[in-house]
């Protein structure tokens, strides 16, 4: 009998860079400052880890809107950062998407 593997559900939400009445947040590079205040939220933490963006919290480009990813996995490993990222979203009067971000599908032949 095969053994069975324990998949753990990822939970996400994205929030939009646009506001609830339709219009664009600015400044434009909005994400990438929330995301980079969140970067020393990671996983393998160190001292090296204000260099990349945190797994947790990451830009992306979700249908031409700036948006961000946020994993809420953070919520456990550190609440007020968790809590942080959801008043600066409501503060803002951003949209809130619950969702996850899928994988690429793999390429043909590989």
């Amino acid at each position: 009998m095969a053994e069975s593997t324990k998949t753990q559900q990822v939970r996400e939400f994205f929030i939009q860079g646009i506001t609830s009445d339709g219009k664009q947040f600015r400044p434009s590079d909005w994400a990438e400052r929330l995301c980079g205040a969140m970067s020393c939220f990671s996983p393998d933490g160190g001292r090296n880890s204000h260099l990349q963006y945190s797994p947790y919290v990451r830009p992306i480009l979700l249908n031409g809107v700036r948006s961000v990813v946020v994993n809420e996995a953070i919520r456990e490993i550190e609440p007020l950062a968790y809590h942080f990222v959801l008043s600066f979203a409501k503060d803002n009067d951003l949209q809130i998407i619950d969702a996850c971000l899928l994988p690429d599908e793999p390429k043909a032949g590989k």
